[in-house]
């Protein structure tokens, strides 16, 4: 019973997702994620109060997916260089789970800008993200492989280049050589960040 129950919650997620990804947010309506997850409204009322919620669960374990990703990588790595290469190498992955999902991602950030829940929601991993690398950096710095006059400064800017790479790969995935540009940007930044 309980794995019918986790079956129909991840069918109407997945369900959600397309429609978001293909119609937008706001023209997917319950109906329409019940009859692509083949769930009745009663089933889909039994997981989520809202659309809203389903919206929300769909960015958190993005989000979370993410952050697992990144702290796997941080524990792997030899020195703080290596796990922001690495870290990199996770931008193509990322690329990949995008393919073909560009307007959902853009959602989120549109949604962000109309729905303070939502923009709770995407702000705090944001702010999170500039947290770890300032620790990231601030790592390398008593390690000896960094460099930076300015902590927080260098951790926004690695920020700021992760979220930019991750943008320009949705809106033109085929402009670049998303195997390879990544890490040659942070190779880029870490010159600007290498002990001297």
């Amino acid at each position: 019973m309980q794995k019918r129950s986790q079956e129909t919650r991840s069918n109407i997620l997945q369900a959600a997702l397309a429609l978001f990804a293909n119609t937008g947010y706001d023209a997917a309506s319950v109906a329409e994620i019940c009859q692509a997850a083949g769930v009745s409204k009663g089933a889909f009322y039994h997981h989520f109060p809202s659309k809203h919620a389903v919206f929300m669960e769909i960015l958190q374990n993005w989000l979370a997916l993410l952050e697992q990703q990144m702290v796997a990588t941080l524990q792997e790595a030899q020195d703080v260089p290596h796990a922001l290469l690495h870290m990199a190498d996770l931008m193509q992955h990322i690329f990949e789970q995008a393919s073909g999902k560009m307007p959902m991602f853009l959602e989120f950030w549109a949604q962000a800008s109309r729905d303070p829940e939502v923009w709770q929601v995407v702000i705090a991993p944001y702010q999170h993200y500039q947290q770890f690398f300032e620790a990231l950096v601030q790592r390398g710095m008593a390690e000896g492989t960094l460099e930076a006059h300015n902590s927080q400064v260098a951790a926004q800017s690695v920020t700021a280049l992760a979220l930019g790479l991750l943008l320009q790969g949705i809106l033109a995935p085929t402009q670049a050589d998303w195997s390879t540009l990544p890490k040659q940007s942070i190779q880029i930044l870490l010159q600007g960040l290498a002990k001297k």
